[in-house]
């Protein structure tokens, strides 16, 4: 059998988010986890196209490029927590930098990696904003006190609310006692990822070092390099990771396939799938 060159992309950031939803939880607790997904996903895309899944399927490989960023090293104070946080000590830098580590020793492995740029301060999230924009009329409630506050006799004055106005300040309550650490986020962005996949896409085509590119992604920034691929005759193929894609995007790719199972199929363990079956 003839060797293929198949380039094989992978926006990193998408694929980490929809690998919990993909494999057991077991399978991705840990850097090293991860890095045998990623391997066993690219041997099956492999095994889906030229039927080698062995030993050797790497020959078929020109590169697997990794696209992500580098963890934001900043510092910040949590608004809610009322605590320092240092996010290049933070879980999530120790976790992303392991895995760096781990894919850099990989064999046939590059990677491309961006930066992530602090770019507005901590927000809450969208679904928590619009639940105390709604507080607003609760706080009518609290309009007696200034009433009371403004009277010449203040200690003479009794509070009286009506259930009404107690049931709305009972509510205004416990949704500010509800927000934790999680209501909250700071507001931080991928620098230079998109850029990077666009770029190897252009390269890899303009080039001639690929016959094939499979790119793991979940968007359609791609689609001008994808065009661009398939007018110079580089067979393009998409694996969303089972996540539904636009209709009107088939006409600027060669095809849709999974290099790992369909969340909920009966064996999750190793087996390729396709989408395009």
């Amino acid at each position: 059998m003839n060797n293929r060159n198949i380039a094989i992309l992978i926006d990193g950031g998408f694929f980490l988010k929809r690998l919990n939803k993909l494999v057991p939880e077991n399978d991705c607790d840990s850097a090293e986890n991860v890095a045998s997904c990623i391997r066993r996903m690219c041997r099956n895309h492999i095994r889906n196209l030229t039927g080698e899944g062995g030993s050797r399927w790497q020959q078929h490989v020109y590169r697997i490029f990794f696209y992500d960023a580098l963890p934001y090293e900043g510092k910040a104070h949590h608004p809610i927590d009322n605590r320092p946080i240092d996010f290049a000590k933070s879980d999530v830098a120790r976790y992303r930098n392991e895995l760096f580590d781990l894919l850099r020793k990989m064999r046939k492995v590059a990677l491309r990696l961006g930066k992530v740029n602090k770019d507005k301060d901590w927000t809450l999230s969208p679904r928590l904003t619009k639940k105390l924009l709604k507080t607003r009329q609760w706080v009518n409630a609290l309009e007696q006190l200034e009433e009371i506050e403004a009277g010449e006799d203040t200690e003479a004055t009794a509070f009286t609310f009506s259930a009404e106005q107690v049931a709305s300040l009972m509510k205004l309550r416990d949704l500010w006692n509800s927000l934790d650490t999680g209501a909250v986020s700071l507001g931080l962005r991928q620098k230079g990822v998109d850029m990077r996949i666009g770029v190897d896409i252009t390269s890899l085509t303009l080039k001639r070092q690929v016959d094939t590119i499979i790119l793991v992604a979940g968007d359609s920034d791609f689609v001008p390099a994808a065009k661009l691929a398939r007018r110079e005759g580089i067979e393009f193929i998409l694996d969303p990771l089972w996540q539904q894609v636009n209709a009107d995007l088939f006409e600027h790719i060669d095809g849709l396939q999974s290099g790992l199972p369909r969340p909920g199929s009966a064996n999750p363990h190793y087996n390729p799938s396709t989408l395009d079956e």
